[in-house]
């Protein structure tokens, strides 16, 4: 399922950081640990797919450099220091390995073309991926932790197959909008934040409102969807302090990791 990149031109050789010499700043280090700890925590919940699904973050000080997982680790493997630094052509500035082909397509041309998405988090996460298998809206409003993403969600209803190119690239970027989130129809979801912390919070809070949801419509009983009043003021209630809320969060993960799996700084 996973696919090697090829890109035109060749890459640079691992570790050749030449034009970068200021990619080891504490800036950079704290990145790459909340990077890690978000994989970590995601495989842990079963929230990845054998080596497919993929994380990125730009690279804080060089909006031109991205951070992503090296082709071939699954997200319980990965640590700080195994994440590449990516340009958008495709180069390996600093790192071993490149990136999955998948992965350089989407993630390249998103932060390209929408900076504001500093951490791009995609996954194939079974309740959120199984939503996205339906027809019509994903979400359906009806439980409180969804609500957290109301007005925030976009829908990508044209699969294409694998993005193996920029054009697939670009066409996913443009299908998010203005949203945070876009549900792809029969693939997976894509998350965008200013921050790895949201990015991790957003992705987190999703597949639990995806996992309720389901099981309340494997019912067979009717949706009780909320009342589009309480629904508007309860998604401000919630967003309100979210960029502290998801700090706390991830910094949570990290002090569980630090005492499970301590290698994921290294």
């Amino acid at each position: 399922m996973a696919h090697d990149l090829r890109v035109s031109g060749g890459q640079l050789q691992a570790g050749d950081d030449r034009r970068y010499p200021h990619l080891t700043t504490p800036e950079v280090r704290t990145a790459r640990i909340d990077l890690a700890a978000s994989f970590r925590m995601a495989a842990r919940l079963g929230l990845s797919e054998g080596i497919c699904n993929h994380f990125s973050a730009l690279v804080p000080g060089y909006p031109e450099l991205f951070l992503v997982n090296p082709y071939g680790l699954t997200f319980a493997e990965i640590t700080a220091s195994s994440l590449l630094v990516c340009d958008f052509d495709g180069n390996v500035i600093m790192g071993d390995g490149k990136p999955e082909a998948t992965a350089f397509y989407i993630h390249a041309r998103l932060h390209l073309h929408k900076p504001r998405a500093v951490a791009a988090f995609h996954t194939h996460m079974p309740y959120a991926t199984a939503l996205a298998m339906l027809e019509g809206e994903p979400l359906a409003w009806a439980g409180q932790t969804a609500l957290k993403f109301y007005g925030r969600v976009a829908v990508d209803e044209d699969y294409n197959g694998l993005a193996l190119d920029n054009a697939e690239g670009d066409r996913i970027a443009a299908s998010m909008g203005q949203a945070d989130i876009v549900f792809l129809k029969n693939h997976g979801v894509m998350v965008t934040a200013p921050s790895i912390a949201q990015a991790w919070d957003d992705v987190y809070y999703l597949e639990r409102a995806a996992e309720v949801q389901l099981k309340a419509m494997s019912s067979g009983r009717a949706l009780k969807v909320i009342d589009q009043e309480v629904l508007l003021r309860t998604a401000r209630q919630m967003n309100e302090e979210d960029a502290e809320s998801a700090r706390l969060h991830l910094e949570s993960v990290k002090r569980v990791l630090a005492r499970t799996e301590p290698n994921f700084v290294d």
